[in-house]
């Protein structure tokens, strides 16, 4: 059984640093391994981002965007508050086809959301995508239902 204070590392596996540019003897002295002249030859193009005449990929893609946060990447809900329900007839199905068709939202988006503003007075069942805690609690104190769908 091996303890901490023999462990070794196996064998090959760490090999010391080869010092370049230290003269002729050395086998990689003068250029040091980057050959003559040439772009290559000179400091800080190998690290870069060189890419051979194709525009690098730094400059490619773009400075904004394209992160999860922004709108292609997360949920974007329709929202509509609980008095704008109120246009509705007591025991109503609401969805977003019905809410679309009313003219309170113009689209979808990724689910319909009901938010708690205002005061609602009618029964409805109501399905949407999210309710606020409010909301649900408003709708289910008049009787109605707050359907999630997923």
């Amino acid at each position: 059984m091996s303890s901490l204070h023999t462990l070794t590392n196996a064998e090959g596996a760490r090999t010391s640093s080869f010092r370049k540019g230290r003269g002729r003897g050395t086998g990689n002295g003068k250029t040091a391994g980057h050959g003559q002249k040439g772009q290559g030859a000179h400091a800080h193009t190998k690290a870069n981002g060189f890419e051979g005449g194709q525009t690098p990929i730094a400059r490619r893609l773009p400075k904004f965007g394209a992160r999860k946060t922004h709108k292609g990447h997360k949920t974007v809900y329709a929202i509509i508050n609980l008095d704008r329900l109120n246009a509705f007839e007591d025991g109503t199905l609401v969805n977003a086809a019905l809410l679309i068709e009313k003219g309170i939202i113009k689209k979808e988006l990724d689910g319909v959301k009901v938010l708690g503003t205002g005061e609602l007075t009618k029964k409805l069942v109501v399905e949407a995508k999210a309710f606020s805690a409010t909301a649900k609690a408003a709708i289910e104190k008049l009787g109605g239902e707050a359907k999630v769908i997923e």
